[in-house]
This record gives C-alpha cells, structure tokens and sequence, in this order.
C-alpha cells in the first residue's frame, strides 16, 4: 500500500485496534487481521468503484470502516488524484456506521476521522455535525406484559432503567432503510452476541442473529459478519434461523474457527466463531474453510444436507456412511432432560430407609421418597447409564492439545431404584445390567463421541446430541475397531477422529 494511501500513517504500529481487540471478555471486538481477511472475501473491483457504500451496523472500535477506508484510498487513487477530496468523498460519501453504545460512537469516529467530532479541525474529513456518518441515537426497548422486549427479549427488570440499555437501533428499528435512507453495496460487522434475559440460570438469548436479519432485509450485494458459530446446532432460539441459514443458497463462503481463541485470542465463545459471505442473487454449494489447530481445510459442499450443519469437512463423509446404513439411533432409549421431574437442587436425606429411591445429584448421592419422582417412572426399575449433561468440558473449546473432551469420567450404570437430578440424563432401558455396561463402554469409544462433537455447541449435552449416534446389539461390547470396521471407516477418517477425541481418562491438568 503507497504511503499516500495510509493517510493514518505510522499511528497504527502498534495498532491500538488489535490491542483493544485482547482486553476483554464483556465486548469482543475484532482484530484488524481479521477484519482484513473478511474484506478479502469481496472482488478487487468494489475497491475501484467509487459509488460503492458500506455499512457497519454495529460499530465498536470502528476497525471495519478504518480498513475499508484504507483500501478504497488506494483503490480510487487514479479515478480522484487529489489526496484530500478523495478522503472526502470516501468518508463522506460511502463509509457509513451504526454504534452500538454512545461510547463506542466516539472510539469509531476517533478510529475512522482522526478524531471523535469529526467536526473538528482535527477529522482528516470535515462534517457539518458532531457524528458524521457514524451515528447513535439512543433507541428504547418495547415491552411486552411479561417485562420482555418484544424485539430482543431483553428483561425489563434488568435494562428498564438502565442508561446503557443495549436497545441497538439497528434490530430495534422497523425499517432499516429508515436510518440513512439509501442502498448499500456492503454491510459487514461483528454483531453484540447476546443478552442477559434474567431467566432461570442466568441464561442468555443470542441476538446475532437479528442483526444477521434485519442486515438481509436492506438486500445488500454482500453480506459478511462474524458470529458465534452455535447457530450451526444449538443455541437458545436459534432454530428458525438455524433452518433459514441452512436454506439460503446466497451464503457463499463460510470459514469456521472450532477454537475462537484462533480468532479472538483472549476471548473464550462457547462453540467457536465463523464468518460468511453471502452474495445477493447468488445460488449453489457453499465453500467451507475449517480452521483447526492453525490448519485450514476447505470443501464445497451444501450446508443443508444434514438436520443440523455438520462444521467439520472431514467429517462429512464419515457422517454420511452412519445415515447410509442406519434409520435407528440411540436417542431412541434416552431420556430428555429433568429425566425424573427433579430439579438441579433437589437433595433428599443422607441415611437410607426403606422403600426410598437413591438419588444422584452433582455433589453425591442422597436418598429420596419415590412420590416425589413426577417422570420416567418407567426407567426406575430397571438398569441405565447416567450421563452428565455438561458432557463438553471446556465449554465446547478444545484443549491445548486441540483436541475435544466429549462426556466426562462421571458416566456410569446405575441400577434399579435409582434416578438423578436435572445434573444428568439416562440412556438405556435394560432387565441386565451387562447390556447397560456395554451401552457405557460404547459411549465411551471416540467413535461415539466424535459424532457426539459434531453436534455440540456449548459445553452442555442432551439427547439431541445423539442425533448421529446409531444403535448397536448392546448384548456384546463394541470397541472402535468394531466400529470402523461395520461402518467402513478408512484409516485416514480414523486418523482425524483420534486428533479430535480426547482418551476418556485423560489428565484434566495437562489441558
């Protein structure tokens, strides 16, 4: 790049942007390597077309606009010579933002202009107003007769009052095309992942997915954001956007980080990161960029083939050799969650009585009267396996090994007049014990729980996690070779399981 087109000059070595990219857990903001290998994904000639406009709907640090202003410098270099009305017209003309809070207003426009009033003296680009195209207008929540926002689901308790009240303009507007009142060729950003609800466990709703939407609704030619990549399985409310991503043929490209730390290096996101392109009246395979351990593998394929998107290319076929020769799975003999009725702090008494149930809960194990069992009275009497459902330590990320932990040292077969608390759920249905150990074992394998990966998001695990598991005669035992062999597994798809799983008995320290 000429050093005419970096007007910013040596104020960004060291960059000040990847620095408050590392700060924090509360807001990730994006690194400007990253940024860069997003816009990599658009054609040469957007950076010579001078009637091109973008927008970033969800300005944080402003790096997005920073460095596609930086490109289009250079870009329309010969198309406007004049250094300074070059610098005008992109700034003023085609560079467009939303903040996401009043703070981060300024640090965009200090970012993007040089200065936080770009009506100073001081913006490389003079604008008549105090926010210049990079605007926050404090928007409010609606709320609905449960003290929820209609729009984002926020809780009225937590943000009613609140100055900063994480109301974003851009998903809380009904008509997007309202705030600057124009076309664009380009939205691109990193959008606030979610929002405490102040439902039961402190969960969180994920609200990415409404600005990927309301994003779609301006029919941009591109589209590019980078997201939590949980939407491709799981995720609180995600599965209508889960179904119409997976249907969208105009989503070109996707490149997936399983480790977000491979992408936001100090921020730990539960199921990785990812980002896309999708291309307006475009149709056909997506091509899929796996980046694992610092390897990338890439394949064109259909993001739809499966009931949920299958993130590793690898892993595809593998997949496809189960559904091939199975219709049976083992989410068939497992419980849902609260398999029992009973609650995660339900605890009963210490000394044993007759007639009571022995109840397993996360800190051991009491005794409780059968009455108060409401569910799955049918699996009481008989032999099971007992699985924790916070079965993906690490909270889905690998270790530094790169390699997953799928369920955990806790699973074990218990017996006839024992249940579990809400900590777990049951698979099996079994008079012999033998059939329930085999059922153990055969979770244990990595086959197993690599197909158990495939689906996982969260560090969480439940029935649907199964979804590709098949049912096996459980009146013998299976080993991984047993199972590579019945399913035709080669050596090399043996190879990638065994890089992925980790030994069932492995030393938590060495992660």
């Amino acid at each position: 790049m000429s050093n005419e087109g970096d007007i910013f000059g040596k104020t960004y070595n060291p960059d000040v942007l990847s620095c408050l990219a590392n700060l924090s857990n509360d807001e990730v903001f994006t690194p400007p390597d990253i940024v860069n290998k997003m816009l990599d994904l658009f054609p040469e000639e957007l950076w010579t077309n001078p009637d091109a406009k973008f927008l970033d709907p969800c300005c944080k640090t402003g790096v997005f606009l920073r460095e596609i202003a930086k490109r289009l410098l250079v870009g329309l270099g010969k198309q406007i010579p004049n250094l300074q009305e070059r610098i005008d017209h992109i700034f003023q003309t085609q560079l467009y933002g939303i903040a996401i809070t009043e703070m981060t207003g300024l640090l965009s426009r200090r970012s993007v202009y040089c200065s936080k009033y770009p009506n100073s003296k001081f913006s490389v680009s003079r604008f008549q107003d105090v926010q210049g195209n990079i605007q926050f207008d404090k928007c409010e929540h609606k709320w609905n007769s449960d003290g929820k926002c209609i729009t984002c689901g926020a809780s009225k308790e937590q943000f009613g009052n609140k100055d900063e009240n994480h109301a974003y303009e851009f998903i809380h507007i009904t008509d997007p095309e309202e705030l600057f009142k124009m076309k664009f060729d380009v939205i691109i950003g990193n959008p606030p992942y979610q929002l405490e609800t102040g439902g039961a466990g402190k969960q969180a709703k994920p609200i990415y997915n409404l600005f990927v939407e309301q994003a779609k609704k301006l029919n941009p030619r591109f589209l590019v954001m980078i997201i939590p990549s949980r939407w491709f399985c799981g995720g609180m409310g995600l599965d209508s956007f889960r179904q119409k991503m997976m249907k969208d043929e105009q989503i070109s490209q996707i490149v997936d980080f399983a480790n977000a730390k491979d992408c936001f290096p100090q921020n730990s996101i539960s199921g990785g990161v990812c980002y896309f392109l999708w291309e307006r009246g475009r149709k056909g395979n997506c091509t899929i960029t796996n980046i694992i351990n610092g390897r990338s593998q890439k394949e064109n394929r259909s993001i739809n083939e499966f009931p949920i998107f299958v993130r590793y290319n690898e892993a595809v076929e593998i997949i496809r050799k189960i559904v091939s020769s199975t219709s049976d799975y083992l989410g068939s003999i497992t419980s849902g969650l609260m398999p029992y009725g009973l609650s995660t702090n339900v605890r009963g008494e210490k000394e044993y009585l007759p007639a009571m149930l022995k109840l397993h809960a996360s800190d051991g194990v009491t005794y409780i009267k059968p009455e108060i069992v409401t569910k799955g009275t049918d699996t009481i009497n008989v032999f099971k396996v007992l699985v924790s459902k916070t079965g993906a330590e690490h909270a889905g990320e690998p270790g530094k090994d790169g390699k997953f932990r799928v369920l955990t040292t806790t699973m074990k077969v218990i017996g006839p007049k024992e249940v579990c608390t809400h900590s777990y759920f049951v698979v099996g249905n079994f008079q012999e014990k033998t059939k329930a150990e085999n059922v153990a074992n055969y979770l244990k394998t990595k086959f197993v729980r690599f197909l158990i990966l495939q689906t996982v998001s969260s560090y969480d695990v439940s029935k649907q996690n199964l979804l590709f598991v098949p049912m096996q005669d459980f009146s013998h035992p299976w080993t991984d070779e047993m199972l590579y062999e019945k399913y035709g597994i080669t050596k090399e798809e043996q190879a990638f399981i065994d890089s992925m799983i980790r030994p069932m008995d492995s030393d938590p320290k060495e992660d």
